[in-house]
């Protein structure tokens, strides 16, 4: 058995389950499990979405399972125990892969075997380890999806867009020279992992050099307001025409998704959310990264 921990927000799930759609991909007839448990029990930002905004019907955990069986494990988890914890004390012989270092702990603690590989690395080796085994990671390198990025492409397409905002936020992106540039803040700024207006200043300042400033500027964060007076010091003025794209939220926030991946160019944050909307953005003809992740 071959199992992928499944949690956080929308691209986070979607590299996990890049992560696990590889694997069967890789090895005809094969199945590695999402690890369904994390979302029955919790509700973060808005919950299972794989299912919603792709139409994915993933092979869960909890499918091998009878309800009975599901429910006492579920109330061994809720009780503190992880998944291959209570695999492993009810006859499954399971040992963890983590991607994450020690921070495995912190949704899985685990007193079995543990091997570490490293994080955000392409490493297909990691799918011959045999027996039965516990991914913990996220998974987030760009050939996990390039080498059938074919196949992704259809199966990561977003539903049609229905709302007029939508409508006329697209409409703008197909027919102008539509820059993206993503700011992630939120839980970034409480983790230390936002990054703040010079950087942002830096990757405009470096685009307008190799692109000139005929471009529409899409804003996309979850923290409009701090762009909005923030916009001069990172550069905004530079572009004549400046969009702040809002009104996607309360689970909606997968159409700022989607448009990100229409634009024509992109700037990149350090998000995953972004780097998944690069992913799935085939026409764009520019992307600047001037973060350390690898796009």
């Amino acid at each position: 058995m071959k199992v992928q921990f499944l949690n956080g927000g929308l691209a986070n799930q979607t590299f996990q389950y890049i992560f696990a759609r590889h694997y069967e991909l890789s090895h005809s007839g094969e199945v590695m499990y999402l690890d369904d448990s994390y979302f029955a029990l919790n509700t973060v930002h808005n919950g299972y979405e794989l299912g919603k905004v792709f139409g994915l019907k993933p092979h869960m955990l909890s499918e091998c399972f009878d309800d009975e069986v599901w429910n006492y494990i579920l109330e061994q988890k809720n009780a503190g125990k992880s998944i291959p914890q209570i695999l492993c004390e009810n006859g499954i012989e399971m040992y963890l892969i983590s991607e994450v270092e020690d921070t495995y702990k912190k949704f899985n603690p685990f007193d079995g075997k543990v091997i570490y590989a490293d994080c955000n690395q392409y490493d297909p080796v990691l799918f011959g380890a045999p027996g039965d085994v516990y991914y913990h990671g996220y998974w987030i390198n760009k050939n996990w999806f390039l080498k059938y990025k074919d196949i992704f492409l259809k199966e990561l397409s977003f539903p049609e867009i229905t709302e007029k905002h939508n409508w006329n936020y697209a409409g703008q992106i197909m027919n102008t020279n539509s820059l993206s540039i993503h700011i992630r803040r939120g839980d970034y700024v409480t983790l230390g992992w936002s990054l703040d207006a010079e950087f942002y200043r830096g990757s405009v300042n470096t685009f307008i050099a190799s692109c000139t400033a005929n471009w529409h500027l899409f804003v996309f964060s979850d923290d409009i307001d701090w762009c909005r007076q923030n916009a001069e010091a990172m550069g905004f003025p530079y572009f004549s025409d400046v969009t702040y794209i809002e009104g996607n939220n309360n689970g909606n926030n997968y159409r700022d998704l989607q448009l990100m991946s229409m634009c024509k160019a992109m700037i990149m944050s350090n998000s995953a959310f972004c780097f998944l909307a690069a992913l799935l953005n085939p026409k764009k003809q520019y992307l600047l990264n001037m973060t350390t992740r690898d796009i």
